[in-house]
């Protein structure tokens, strides 16, 4: 299973955002596989396509991507363009990892963005087909939601095709419209059960849309703490929690999948899921600042694999 990892983008978790550029390197050095940024208006944080553009230069080998990008508070013609030219300048490092937000948090975003909540699902697909079109040279889209005629030539993007996109999300209709029309699936399910009958109805809703059996790929976000002292691990998820969604552990913990606990208790929780079919996992670190984000950054790289270089 492949490796990554979410930067700590949010404003409260660093005081220099350069240093969020030095973690990106950091990981790659480690042997990560990957390393993602967030998107949200809902707190101060760097700007998930701005921090992307910053480490492409400077990183060789890893994959740079969105967990998730949420399309709808950008022009779609102008994203098109960041994300070809993120693309360009990481050599096809990018995947774009793309989501429609979450009822009873995100309306307000949708709302400062000037996009209707109503559709949203409909505007996300369209806008990921016109993102190809564009990169493909076309000059006209017409959506169930978009609909553009005499769009202007726009950047290509590097790979043919454009880089890929993956979809977040685990209700029926994302499982149907992931294996239809996306590259990847990123889910949280607490279950791994959950998510090994999810990924059965991402490649059923693929092979009847005609696509080949390796079409999407199986991905995992999960939450993660490397600690020997379980309760402290439990109070610093429950303190994560609490500051980033104003709601318990306990809570959140029947939403999304989060483990703390010894490097053998995570390696063990994360095998369950390869064992359902992830295969590639995205870990968001449950600490509170830089720093400590960066000594979990080295525990965590070591599960499974050895660090490629030491401190």
């Amino acid at each position: 299973m492949r490796l990554g990892v979410l930067l700590p983008t949010n404003h409260s978790q660093w005081n220099d955002a350069r240093r969020l550029v030095d973690f990106g390197v950091r990981a790659e050095r480690l042997g990560y596989d990957s390393v993602w940024a967030n998107d949200t208006l809902l707190g101060a944080r760097v700007e998930p396509l701005a921090m992307l553009a910053a480490l492409a230069p400077v990183t060789e080998r890893v994959t740079l991507g969105t967990a998730a990008l949420l399309p709808a508070f950008r022009r779609p013609v102008m994203a098109a363009q960041e994300l070809a030219s993120i693309d360009h300048l990481s050599a096809g490092r990018l995947v774009v990892t793309v989501g429609a937000g979450f009822p009873g948090r995100s309306e307000v975003e949708y709302a400062v963005s000037e996009v209707p909540w109503e559709r949203r699902f409909g505007r996300l697909d369209d806008t990921v087909a016109l993102w190809r079109a564009l990169w493909a040279g076309e000059r006209a889209f017409h959506g169930k939601v978009l609909r553009f005629d005499g769009l202007p030539e726009s950047t290509p993007s590097y790979r043919p095709g454009g880089p890929p996109i993956w979809l977040g999300g685990a209700s029926p209709s994302a499982l149907e419209r992931t294996g239809r029309l996306y590259d990847g699936w990123l889910p949280y399910p607490p279950d791994p059960a959950d998510y090994r009958a999810g990924l059965r109805t991402v490649r059923r809703a693929s092979g009847a849309a005609g696509r080949p059996a390796d079409a999407v790929t199986p991905a995992l976000f999960v939450t993660v703490l490397v600690t020997d002292d379980v309760e402290r691990g439990a109070r610093e998820l429950d303190a994560y929690c609490r500051a980033t969604y104003g709601l318990p552990y306990e809570t959140v913990r029947t939403i999304q999948v989060m483990v703390a606990g010894s490097a053998e208790r995570v390696a063990a929780t994360l095998n369950r899921y390869a064992e359902a079919g992830a295969e590639h996992v995205v870990c968001r670190i449950a600490a509170p600042a830089l720093d400590a984000q960066l000594d979990q950054l080295e525990l965590i790289a070591g599960i499974g694999r050895p660090a490629t270089v030491s401190r």
